[in-house]
């Protein structure tokens, strides 16, 4: 199998992806590794050539490959994740409107344009989360107590972008992350980056059947195959506060063995599409039902094991 790996600059000494195009290569694919910010892409004639069984992006929020990306998907061949799924998670503003409209539970979230904006955000939405749309691993992430804090922050806020803001979900100070590698599911710990000084360091933790139904739920939502979820446990339960495509997947036992088999598996598989909009009411989404058939079909996990499994 032909792969292209989109890798940006950040990542290009980092194991995820990396190991994952090395492990490819061992087993016998011709993978290759594309560096927008290093190479000129022959953008037109992606459609005609067909060099690729898939592509894979490994990017940060706003980078150009995106833009490869997305022409990539618009020449009619396969990109993992699916192209339309990232773009819904890489804008967080964007992220959180459909997560809301899907019936996820998630903050309520404010959208500005410029950080003086978010001085009108009631009184009594305080302690606020303020963070960049397009932000990446907790970068630039404040948890703001009252107004006048908000006016100290305008200098670190100015140049971040357009800006989201969330009524703080009171928690004990961690996250789980919950990493999906095409529907099989790890449950991680951490700490969160609003509480610094919380003494966890990342592990595994128990999947629960409620971590697990939430963390389906979202790829459904999404149309993602490789993504994590981060949640908080806050007074009413479980909600989402993060969606990453293509993230680290820290703590995941032979994480880039269950990577690289995906991404081949992926690569086979026909692609679904994936609707939101009126048939999210119909998935059973908002009674927390299981996920849709049509994505528990996936190739064996062994590569000279024949036949599928559900």
């Amino acid at each position: 199998m032909r792969l292209c790996f989109v890798v940006e600059e950040c990542y290009r000494r980092d194991s995820m992806p990396l190991a994952v195009v090395r492990q490819l290569a061992d087993w016998g694919h011709d993978v290759h590794v594309f560096e927008p910010g290093r190479s000129i892409a022959r953008i037109s004639e992606l459609a005609r050539d067909r060099d690729y069984d898939a592509w894979v992006l490994k990017t940060v929020s706003g980078g150009p490959g995106l833009s490869v990306l997305e022409a990539v998907a618009a020449s009619g061949l396969t990109t993992i994740n699916d192209v339309n799924a990232i773009r819904l998670v890489r804008d967080k503003a964007v992220a959180a409107a459909v997560a809301r409209r899907a019936g996820l539970a998630s903050p309520l979230t404010y959208f500005a344009a410029v950080p003086s904006l978010l001085q009108q955000v009631p009184a009594d939405h305080y302690p606020l989360v303020v963070k960049p749309t397009g932000g990446n691993s907790g970068r630039a992430v404040h948890l703001v107590t009252n107004p006048p804090e908000l006016a100290s922050l305008a200098g670190s806020l100015a140049g971040q972008g357009y800006l989201i803001a969330q009524p703080y979900v009171e928690n004990p100070g961690v996250d789980v992350k919950v990493y999906s590698v095409a529907g099989e599911l790890h449950a991680t710990i951490r700490r969160s980056p609003l509480h610094p000084d919380v003494p966890v360091r990342g592990t595994t933790t128990a999947l629960t059947s409620e971590l697990a139904r939430i963390a389906t739920a979202v790829g459904e939502v999404f149309g993602l195959d490789l993504y994590g979820v981060d949640l908080v446990e806050g007074p009413d339960g479980w909600v989402v506060v993060d969606v990453n495509d293509f993230p680290s997947f820290r703590q995941v036992p032979d994480a880039v063995t269950r990577v690289a088999h995906s991404v081949v598996r992926l690569a086979a598989l026909e692609r679904i599409p994936r609707t939101l909009g009126a048939d999210l009411a119909t998935t059973g989404l908002r009674q927390g039902a299981d996920s849709a058939v049509s994505r528990s079909l996936i190739p064996a996990t062994d590569e000279n094991e024949v036949g599928w499994r559900i």
